[in-house]
Formats: structure tokens, C-alpha cells, sequence
């Protein structure tokens, strides 16, 4: 029987509640209000970490935001009983995440201009605008009244040659529409340099490329005897790791409260934001600095999984319950996938004198979901694994966004892929926020760096000896900190209340993995709103309401309202309850092999066991036997 767990994200049941509380239980609630996100008010997390027999009520947060005022506001709302609105309150000067909703109607917007339709055609020939694409993009803040004032959206837009084609590869790069998503009309169009749509058609779909490989067989991935995990609701048992899986409009795929053999390892664990700053300073392509998150919501962007092709194996599927602007429910079917993976081997010796090598094979549970942001593709994985570590993925895909240059023209900003067909170079930073729970709610971190001991004859005779420096970080301004390769960095987080059998403080340790620094300038308009991206490590004491690394509300944010502010409370980290914000970034110089559609680019970290264990928690893996008659292994 399935029992649901506090931390479960809201049933379609209670969604529509909570719509309807709020259409006929406050005045505000208007046809110009549109319904941005709601979420489950997860409960107090002492009463999780500690629980008893107490039912915990099931609450929800809610934001709001009317067109006609061109408003915000956030609710709660409680829905026990008949349910029943506990705050609602305006919050000024802000600019929620755009809904789907509003991406579509930006689209028509632009398209049924008559301004626009008559510069397309005059400049570009194009007659039959519905050969048009326009995706949104935030217009962002640089310092101008209208952006802090207004709701807007300043599209990108490109053309097809045909009703299926490939569109990105025809890129409108002399016009740029402004939108006002409160009006839903083009306020304004800047034109610029008016070059010649690249000539060349670039096509990727399965029913566009003819001359496909014949070599490829089928490659089976069986589990007769069923998986592995149990499901229970939205809890997974596997191996002997527990947790539960939640989504959210804005954050997508969130992982909460994960423990292994009964031991806390991570209380939530989720993308707090990203951004994607391009590197052309050409007026047409510098304001391009997606906030992928707070501006467009991962979770209103995931896809529906399908079968043989995101996951392959014995597969669990989880929805994503969420909502249209106008309150209506949508259900994003399958939209996180559960399956197990062979992973190579987990362990493995062979002692010469028995002639008999010891081997195991690994494997790990995959729970994963994938977001298309208009022309970007993201897939956010989480590995477990056998031996207690934690890993995680970011996969990018999909289609560069291009720009056009003139004939016979280079630009030193992006090189170019096709003939008049040019991509910017960019980069992508994504902050993780995680929440941690090493055996307990109270940990202290810890940098590890490398350092070689002096080369003198008398301590180092040998010119060989170097050690692991442990330095305890006590505050959050202390705490801010960048991977150091000559350091061989990393970060430990322990619970001095819990012993080994050494008698030292359990712990998990940070495994940083490819990463980078951002090329713009701290006074560029991005970097003001993304202050995430000043450092890979920051550290803070768990405060509920501190959720995003920049700010309940970045879309055309002024300044940053995220970890820089929270962190210049430089608040004590020490045998306290703290929360890991680790930035991660991927410098994109695009090549030739990434049109028409890019080859997966992976960016992640681990989180292991690091004096967590006595020993290699592992070692009770049973060895595999190879069957006689078929050629795979299973479980003795």
C-alpha cells in the first residue's frame, strides 16, 4: 500500500484545491492573474529529521502575478480541512519567473505585429511569416527605467525554408522585437545590421536524414528477475539508500532527504539557479544571459521521458504535476525517470598466489529529468551508488544559439560553422544547492588543500613528502573559495558529534569536477544579478528562506539578492546545520561538430564517504557469477 511522505510534492488533487482557494478566497485574484508557481511548504525540518507521531499539515506556497497591476504577490495556504489562505502579501519591485504561457503568447505577439511582419519582408524576403520562429528570452536589466518598471521580453527570431526545417540555422540577426508580456504586444523593434539569411539548410530529425548508419544492432539491457528498488509513493529504497523524489516548476528534479542504512547523508538537494552569458559584445548578441531557472522555470520546461531512448532498462516513471498560468492542471507524464546501470567493475584483486581474482560489478541507481530552454537541452542526473557516494551530472544538448555575420566574414567572438552562420562563444554556470545531513543536522566544513612539504635535506630528504592541510572554515565570508588545481582542493564536511571506529568525526567529502571561471568583467549587468558564479564554494547556516543562489526573483533583477547578500551576514558555519552551494561551470567555444545539434557536453561533482564508514562499504557486494548458457552475469 502506498503511504505518502510529508516531503512529497502536491497530488493534482491538491493543486486544483489550492487553485481554487485562491481564485474564490481573495480579491486579488484577478483574469489578469496568472499563476506562477505553486510548491509544496515542506514542513519544519527538525520535525523530518526527528519524527514522532505527529501528522504533519500539508501547505503550500504560491506566487502570483496580475498583468493588469503588473504585480507580484505570494501566498500560503493551508489545506487541511477545507482549506484555507494563511498570508498573502505584495511584493514589490519584482519580476517573477515568465510561464509557459506567457512563451507562447510572446511567440503570436510578435507574429501578428504588422511592423514586424513588414520589416521580415522587406529585409529578408520572407512573405509567409508563419515561417517565423520566435523564442523568448528575458529582456534582462542594464541600467534602463523600462526594465525595471515594465514586463518584458526581447525575442530572438529565425526563419524556416519549409514547415519542418531546421529553423536556428536562419537566424533574423538585424531584428530584435521588445515585448511587453503585460500588454502582450512589440512595444518596440531595434534593428541593426540588416546581413543575408545564411544560405544553407541543416537538418537533424530522424525523417530529414536519409543516410543513416546500418551497422548498429540491438543492444539489450535485460532485468528478468525485475529491478532492484522499491517504490513506495514518491519514496525509493535501494540498495540501502532511501529518499524521495519532489519537483518543482522552478527547480525541476529535487532529491529530499537521502539517507544510507539509516544514516543521514543529504537533507535536500537540487539546481538553485544557472546562467548562460554569451561573449559577443555586438548590441544584437551581448544581452543574450539566460537565467534558465528563475527566469524560465526547469520545471515548466521538462520534457516527457520516453522509453528506449532517455532511459533504457527497467524503468519507473515519476510525473511532474504542475499548472498552467490561468490555474488549469498539466501533467508532465514521465517526467523523471528511475532505472539502475551496469557501471563497469565496483572492486577488484587478484592475488597471484591463488590464481583467483576477486571482482565486482558495480552498478548504480540513475534518477534523472531533461529541460528544453527554447534552443538548449539540460539533463539533470543523480547517481547512488554501491560504495555510498553521490553522484552529479549535468548533460547539455540540443542547438547552439547562431548568429548571422555578412559573406566572407569572421568574427573574433565565435567562430563559424557554415557559410554566413556564426555561434558566440558562451559559457554555462549552474549552482547546486545542497543541503547537507552528515549522520545529523549539525556539521562543520572543512578545506583541504595539498601542500608539499619544504625541500630540504633534513625534513624532506628525499624531495618527495607532501600532505593533505586541513583548514576549518568558521564563517561564510571565510567559506567563500575556488577549486585550486595546484591544490589539489577539496571540502570535507563532518559531524564532530559522531565517531568511527578511529575515533574521528564522520564525514563526506566534495570531489569537484571539470569547472571554470567566468571571462566577463564583475561590472558586466549579468555578474551583478549572478553573484553565484564569484566563487565555486560558499558555505551558509540552513535558513528556509535563503533557497536561491540569486534570489527569490532574478528575472530583471537590478542587483543580486542571492548568496553575496545572504553571505555578508557572515554568520558561523561551525557544528552547525549548513547548507553547500557549489558552482559549476562549462566554457563553451563551440565547433563545427556541435551543428546541427550538439553531442552531450557532461559537467558534475561526487559527494564520498570519507571516515563515514570503518571500512569499504562495499566489501558485502556478492560476487557475480557468469552464466553458462547466456552471456550476462547476476547476483550469486
Amino acid at each position: 500500500m502506498e503511504t505518502r511522505h510529508p516531503l512529497e510534492p502536491l497530488s493534482p488533487v491538491e493543486l486544483e484545491r489550492v487553485v481554487k482557494l485562491m481564485k474564490t478566497g481573495n480579491d486579488k485574484v484577478t483574469p489578469t492573474t496568472r499563476f506562477v508557481s505553486i510548491s509544496l511548504r515542506e514542513p519544519p525540518k527538525e520535525k523530518i529529521l526527528n519524527p514522532t507521531n505527529e501528522l504533519l499539515s500539508r501547505e503550500a506556497d504560491v506566487v502570483l502575478f496580475d498583468n493588469g497591476t503588473n504585480s507580484c504577490y505570494e501566498a500560503s495556504v493551508s489545506l487541511e480541512g477545507e482549506g484555507s489562505i494563511l498570508s498573502f502579501e505584495h511584493i514589490p519591485g519584482v519580476q517573477p519567473t515568465m510561464t509557459a504561457d506567457e512563451q507562447v503568447e510572446c511567440e503570436q505577439a510578435v507574429l501578428r505585429s504588422v511592423e514586424f511582419q513588414e520589416l521580415v519582408r522587406e529585409h529578408y524576403g520572407v512573405n509567409d511569416i508563419n515561417l517565423v520562429m520566435v523564442d523568448i528570452w528575458s529582456a534582462g536589466y542594464y541600467g534602463k527605467e523600462e526594465e525595471r518598471t515594465r514586463r518584458l521580453a526581447r525575442p530572438l527570431c529565425f526563419v524556416r525554408s519549409d514547415p519542418t526545417d531546421n529553423g536556428y540555422v536562419h537566424p533574423i540577426e538585424g531584428l530584435r522585437p521588445l515585448v511587453d508580456l503585460n500588454l502582450m504586444e512589440v512595444i518596440r523593434i531595434d534593428q541593426y545590421e540588416h546581413y543575408p539569411l545564411p544560405p544553407l539548410n541543416c537538418n537533424y530529425s530522424s525523417d530529414r536524414v536519409t543516410d543513416t548508419r546500418q551497422d548498429i544492432r540491438p543492444l539489450e539491457i535485460i532485468q528478468p528477475e525485475g529491478p532492484s528498488f522499491q517504490v513506495n509513493g514518491n519514496q525509493v529504497s535501494w540498495q540501502k539508500w532511501l529518499f524521495v523524489i519532489g519537483f518543482t516548476i522552478r527547480q525541476g528534479l529535487v532529491l529530499h532527504n537521502i539517507t544510507y542504512d539509516n544514516r543521514s547523508v543529504l537533507y535536500r538537494a537540487a539546481l538553485s539557479e544557472m546562467v548562460v552569458p554569451y561573449g559577443d559584445p555586438a548590441e544584437q548578441q551581448a544581452r543574450k544571459n539566460a537565467f534558465d531557472s528563475g527566469e524560465y522555470g526547469i520545471g515548466s520546461c521538462t520534457n516527457s521521458l520516453e522509453f528506449g531512448c532517455d532511459c533504457l532498462g527497467h524503468i519507473k516513471y515519476f510525473d511532474g504535476n504542475i499548472f498552467t498560468s490561468r490555474g488549469e492542471l498539466l501533467v508532465i507524464k514521465n517526467a523523471i525517470c528511475l532505472h539502475e546501470e551496469d557501471y563497469s567493475i565496483l572492486w577488484k584483486h587478484t592475488d597471484r598466489r591463488f590464481k583467483k581474482p576477486e571482482v565486482r560489478r558495480s552498478r548504480r541507481l540513475v534518477i534523472s529529468s531533461i529541460a528544453t530552454i527554447e534552443n538548449y537541452e539540460y539533463g539533470f542526473y543523480w547517481y547512488l551508488y554501491q560504495d555510498a557516494s553521490i553522484h552529479f551530472e549535468i548533460k547539455l544538448t540540443g542547438i547552439l544559439s547562431l548568429g548571422t555575420l555578412p559573406p566572407n566574414v569572421k568574427s573574433p567572438y565565435g567562430p563559424l560553422i557554415a557559410p554566413q552562420l556564426y555561434a558566440p562563444n558562451h559559457q554555462h554556470f549552474f549552482n547546486m544547492r545542497l543541503d547537507l545531513a552528515i549522520d545529523g543536522s549539525k556539521n562543520t566544513a572543512y578545506m583541504i588543500d595539498i601542500e608539499a612539504d619544504p625541500d630540504d635535506t633534513e625534513h624532506n630528504p628525499y624531495h618527495n613528502a607532501f600532505q593533505a592541510k586541513k583548514i576549518c572554515l568558521e564563517t561564510e565570508k571565510q567559506a567563500r573559495s575556488h577549486l585550486s588545481l595546484e591544490k589539489g582542493r577539496s571540502w570535507k564536511f563532518e559531524n564532530s558529534s559522531v565517531l568511527n571506529s578511529l575515533g574521528e568525526p564522520t564525514g563526506y567529502k566534495l570531489h569537484p569536477g571539470e569547472n571554470c571561471i567566468p571571462f566577463a568583467s564583475s561590472n558586466a549587468w549579468w555578474r551583478k544579478r549572478a553573484s553565484f558564479v564569484d566563487y565555486h564554494v560558499w558555505i551558509t547556516p540552513y535558513n528556509e528562506k535563503e533557497m536561491f543562489g540569486g534570489g527569490n526573483y532574478p528575472n530583471q533583477s537590478q542587483g543580486d539578492d542571492g548568496l553575496l547578500k545572504y553571505t555578508e551576514q557572515n554568520r558561523s558555519i561551525v557544528d552547525t546545520d549548513i547548507v553547500l552551494w557549489y558552482t559549476l561551470g562549462v566554457t563553451h567555444i563551440p565547433r563545427q561538430e556541435d551543428y546541427p545539434v550538439m553531442p552531450v557536453t557532461v559537467a558534475g561533482f561526487s559527494l564520498k564517504p570519507n571516515g563515514f564508514f570503518d571500512m569499504n562499504p562495499s566489501n558485502d557486494i556478492p560476487k557475480l557469477i557468469k552464466k553458462t548458457t547466456e552471456n550476462y552475469c547476476e547476483n550469486k
